[in-house]
């Protein structure tokens, strides 16, 4: 029987590379042992700084989000975590920059727009959501009030929330509502309403929720759908009234807010999340080792209150966990999307 020939005494880089990888991976020691680790990683890992893009700018909810996380994350990783706002295009700027990093020590804190239909609203996106990035935890969701001025012509400032759909539908294409932008899961949420509803207010974008808010007040818009926070400060003020919170119950962000269901509208829910993201090239034992840091800082006592403040029930799920509310959501609003013709150029 012929003799096998020898193995080349040569080895890549890249193969030296991955042996080391996987010989120093407590994956590997737990195959010594006989036990079970929690978090795979190769033990050099990080060698420099974390960072976190952020596709919205300082102040905005997502990078407040994103600096909640920055310090625990430090601590747990024994290196300066950097927060990197990278503005523009609904965040998928900075998303296409975590999609397109490749020094395994990059990730971002996306918007669920960024993770679910930003392909399917704009194919010139550079991007693909779900081939370009890997999903690591989702932190926190909300749900979106539908909010109405309270002096409001031709509708009493006690009107039920049935009696407010009804006004709306006469008002058909004479009523208006405002949103973030096209796109945005106000608009498409909004679009899912007027569907289940019957009712055909005529779409307004707006820079961002605090114009839409003041045009409201103003008088330009007759509803729109708002985060919590904003919705429930104008509520607090008297200026603006809740008709109903866009979850499937009503919500611990606003727990005085019935639910659509409560106002006839059945089968309704709808929310808005943020969620960490890394480059699907990150090795996957960094990966895990990132998601289960940061799903443990989520759910940690601290940090859940500070998230709850900002307007967020924390999550702080799986990478699996996430991947399927990116896969339900996409479903759901890439059908509003195709129903209602909507596209960004």
């Amino acid at each position: 029987m012929p003799s096998r020939p020898a193995l080349s005494g040569r080895v890549s880089r890249r193969a030296s590379l991955l042996i080391a990888l996987a010989a120093a991976s407590p994956w590997a020691l737990a195959q010594n042992t006989g036990k079970t680790a929690a978090a795979p990683a190769p033990l050099a890992w990080p060698t420099k700084p974390l960072k976190i893009i952020v596709g919205f700018p300082a102040g905005s909810s997502p990078d407040l989000t994103a600096r909640t996380f920055s310090e625990p994350l430090s601590k747990a990783l024994g290196q300066p975590v950097i927060v990197d706002n990278k503005v523009g295009a609904g965040g998928n700027i900075g998303a296409d920059a975590v999609a397109k990093a490749r020094d395994d020590h990059t990730i971002g804190l996306m918007i669920n727009g960024n993770m679910t239909i930003a392909k399917l609203l704009n194919p010139a996106v550079p991007y693909d959501p779900i081939k370009d990035l890997a999903p690591l935890s989702l932190i926190g969701t909300s749900p979106l009030i539908l909010t109405a001025p309270v002096n409001q012509p031709g509708v009493p400032a006690n009107v039920s929330a049935r009696d407010f759909f009804v006004a709306a539908r006469n008002g058909g294409d004479k009523w208006s509502y405002g949103t973030p932008g096209v796109g945005t899961v106000g608009h498409i949420g909004t679009e899912l309403l007027k569907a289940r509803s019957n009712i055909n207010p005529v779409h307004v974008p707006y820079p961002g929720y605090p114009q839409v808010a003041n045009a409201m007040l103003g008088g330009q818009l007759q509803m729109a759908l708002l985060p919590p926070a904003l919705a429930q400060a104008q509520m607090r003020a008297g200026k603006l009234r809740a008709i109903g919170v866009t979850s499937s119950g009503r919500s611990p962000l606003a727990p005085e807010v019935p639910s659509l269901a409560e106002a006839g509208i059945s089968n309704f829910n709808l929310e808005i999340w943020n969620a960490f993201a890394a480059p699907s090239t990150m090795p996957k034992p960094i990966q895990a080792k990132l998601a289960a840091l940061i799903s443990e800082i989520a759910r940690s006592e601290e940090v859940r209150g500070k998230l709850f403040q900002q307007g967020w029930q924390t999550v702080g799920s799986s990478p699996e966990g996430l991947a399927n509310r990116i896969k339900a959501d996409t479903n759901l609003l890439g059908g509003v999307i195709a129903m209602r013709g909507i596209k960004v150029e």
